[in-house]
C-alpha cells in the first residue's frame, strides 16, 4: 500500500507547477529518490541544475562531498541511494541567483517553501523515516528550528519520535566549511551517525 501511495505522490510532485504559476522562476520537474521502505531520509534545500538533468538528488560535486561524509558513517553510496530516501524542502530547481556576481543557486522564497510544504509532509507520513538528515540551513531550520549552524551541527535531536542529525550544505560555494572548528562539528555529527547506524541496525 505504501509503495503505491508514494508512487501516486511522486506523480503529483512531477506534474506540479505551482511556483512557476505563482511567478517564481523555478524549473518544474520535482527531483527525489527512494522507496517507501526507507528508514533514513535526507532533506536538502532544493535540487540544482545538474540534478534536474540527471533526475537524482545530490548528483553534482556537493553530492560527492555528502556521500564522502556518509561513507565515514558507514554507508555505501549506491546502496544508500537504492534503499534510503532523498528529497528537498522545495522539489524543483529554483534557478541561479539573480545577481550575476552571486555564486550558487537562488534560495527558494518563504512563499515557495509554503507551496511545496504539503509534499514534504506527505513524504514524511508515507515513508516514516527513523532518522532524518537535514542538509543545509533551510532544511536544518525546518527540522530543528532557527539558530546558527555552529550551535546546531554536531548534535542529535529527537523530533516526533525520530532522530534528527543536521548537516551543513556540502556545496563548494559554502564558506562555512572553511573554518576548522566547523569541520570538527561535521566530524562530530558523522560520529553520531555512525553510532545511530549501529544502534538502529540501519
Amino acid at each position: 500500500m505504501n509503495a503505491s501511495t508514494l508512487a501516486a505522490l511522486h506523480k503529483k510532485m512531477r506534474a506540479c507547477s505551482r511556483c512557476l504559476e505563482a511567478g517564481y522562476p523555478a524549473t518544474p520537474g520535482a527531483v527525489f529518490s527512494g522507496p517507501a521502505t526507507a528508514r533514513v531520509m535526507v532533506v536538502g534545500q532544493a535540487p540544482g541544475v545538474t540534478e534536474v538533468t540527471a533526475r537524482r538528488p545530490f548528483n553534482a560535486a556537493s553530492g560527492g562531498r555528502l556521500f564522502r561524509w556518509l561513507a565515514q558513517a558507514g554507508w555505501d553510496e549506491d546502496e544508500f541511494r537504492t534503499t534510503q530516501y532523498m528529497t528537498a524542502i522545495t522539489k524543483c530547481y529554483p534557478g541561479k541567483q539573480p545577481n550575476a556576481r552571486s555564486k550558487g543557486d537562488r534560495v527558494p522564497t518563504v512563499a515557495e517553501q509554503k507551496l511545496c510544504a504539503p509534499f514534504l509532509e506527505r513524504e514524511l507520513e508515507i515513508v516514516r523515516p527513523e532518522l532524518i538528515l537535514p542538509v543545509g540551513r533551510l532544511a536544518v531550520k525546518r527540522f530543528v528550528g532557527p539558530g546558527k549552524l555552529a550551535d546546531l551541527i554536531g548534535r542529535v535531536y529527537e523530533k516526533n519520535g525520530r532522530h534528527v542529525v543536521p548537516l551543513p550544505h556540502p556545496s563548494g560555494a559554502s564558506l562555512w566549511l572553511n573554518r576548522s572548528e566547523n569541520r570538527a562539528l561535521v566530524q562530530q555529527a558523522l560520529s553520531h551517525l555512525q553510532q545511530l547506524k549501529r544502534q538502529l541496525g540501519l
